[in-house]
């Protein structure tokens, strides 16, 4: 998510899921008290970095509390809503908000893909507390978001 004036702020997040295809729509689970959640409502965007797997370090680096988790990272403002695009993802989508709901102790943020692209690469995977690999390489999907398949 693209702060406004104290800079960029992220997390790890273990649940990302496709949520519609028309239009083209993911969700994405947050912890209810993340100190992220007020700046998404508040920008009105958000953008999933899906990391590739020689990015593990990175996902540590945002599961952490520490204060500023971009430090050391090389990023740049995404071309649609200016929130983070993380160098080296295998894919990456900026989203719209388009709703929220509450469920337990988190928020469900649902967005529309406004924008997006995948690189070939092995994503990194988490699953039981660990990180894997995935043998075979995902290819890119085309340009622009609306005709993906990915999703």
């Amino acid at each position: 998510v693209a702060g406004k004036d104290d800079g960029p702020r992220g997390f790890t997040a273990s649940a990302v899921s496709s949520l519609s295809l028309e239009p083209r729509m993911l969700l994405v689970c947050l912890n209810e008290n993340s100190t992220t959640l007020p700046l998404v409502r508040d920008v009105g965007s958000f953008a999933v970095n899906i990391l590739s797997a020689t990015q593990q370090d990175i996902a540590q680096q945002f599961a952490t509390r520490m204060g500023d988790r971009f430090v050391g990272l090389r990023w740049r403002h995404g071309a649609e809503t200016g929130a983070p695009i993380i160098d080296g993802s295998l894919a990456y989508a900026e989203c719209r908000l388009t709703d929220t709901c509450k469920g337990g102790d988190h928020v469900i943020l649902m967005g529309e893909v406004i924008a997006g692209d995948a690189h070939e690469a092995e994503p990194l995977l988490y699953f039981r507390g660990r990180y894997g690999k995935y043998d075979a390489v995902v290819a890119p999907v085309v340009h622009p978001a609306d005709i993906w398949e990915i999703w």
